[in-house]
């Protein structure tokens, strides 16, 4: 009989650890906390249904105009950033591959550096750079607009830093698949007097489908989970307009006055079921449209 190695539990077991007490037991607890009223002092009351019921149907009520404020304004975001944070580190990953193209290695870890910046302080170089008084655009380009106080500027802001510091990650990942693609295809179709289009529709994209898949799935997941930067470019303004849920989601659980974290963990339930779907569509079209 074939001795047991327990060697690969060794390996497995400080993640599985982690795993457990930091995600599953929370999403766990999140999800039974969404079906009670709990302000995190005292002991969690089961009201089934009530939060959820008030949020999505209750159209006299906070909750309901907050959740659905929040998650427009989080579909918003979706629909501006992910494209782009896919589409601009692909052009650049495939920008780096040609011939011509020197210092590679230094180029790519250019581009990174933006993403290893904290939220926090790539949001302090953006708002000066966006200062009217103090910035780039107000002393060299002339402009006099208060960026984070008015539409649509307070989302392009938002989206500017989330691009700045979002591309490198997903070119590095383009890059290494691009490397990856046998060089004896693109010397073939050069041969039969391809073009750069043809051999980036016909060779590149076909081989670098299930990267694209992951970017494009982790990529938006992350792009619904956005907090940090309207948070600090804009502080959910004008008007709630950039104010997107997970902020709302803070404000009800440790907010200033009484926690409400019941009613946060019922839309934190709901927005995550919402990313699970999108992303299971996402995976199915992608992955046909790919095979």
């Amino acid at each position: 009989m074939k001795k047991r190695s327990f060697t690969p539990y060794f390996f497995i077991g400080p993640h599985l650890i982690l795993f457990i007490v930091f995600i599953l037991v929370p999403t766990i607890y999140g999800i039974y906390a969404s079906f009670t009223k709990w302000n995190l002092l005292g002991d969690p009351v089961w009201v089934g249904f009530e939060n959820y019921k008030t949020i999505l149907f209750d159209s006299t009520s906070t909750f309901n105009a907050q959740f659905m404020n929040g998650m427009k304004n989080t579909l918003i975001f979706v629909g501006l950033s992910v494209p782009i944070l896919i589409v601009i580190p692909l052009m650049v990953a495939v920008a780096l591959e040609h011939k011509k193209v020197k210092m590679k290695g230094l180029m790519q870890s250019i581009l990174y550096i933006p993403g290893l910046i904290s939220i926090s302080a790539a949001a302090l170089i953006w708002l000066l750079i966006f200062n009217k008084q103090l910035g780039i655009t107000g002393n060299v380009f002339g402009s006099q607009i208060p960026w984070p106080a008015n539409q649509p500027y307070a989302w392009i802001i938002i989206i500017v830093i989330t691009v700045w510091g979002g591309v490198g990650g997903n070119m590095i990942i383009y890059r290494a698949s691009i490397n990856g693609v046998a060089k004896d295809l693109y010397e073939a179709a050069e041969m039969d007097g391809a073009g750069s289009i043809r051999k980036f529709t016909s060779i590149t994209l076909p081989s670098i489908r299930f990267p694209l898949i992951y970017t494009f799935v982790m990529t938006t997941g992350g792009a619904f989970n956005v907090f940090g930067q309207p948070l600090m470019m804009t502080k959910g303004g004008p008007q709630q307009s950039t104010h997107v849920l997970m902020m709302y989601i803070r404000q009800l659980a440790f907010g200033h006055g009484e926690s409400i974290a019941g009613m946060a963990s019922a839309m934190a339930v709901l927005l995550g079921l919402v990313i699970l779907v999108i992303s299971a569509m996402q995976y199915y079209v992608m992955n046909r449209n790919a095979s």
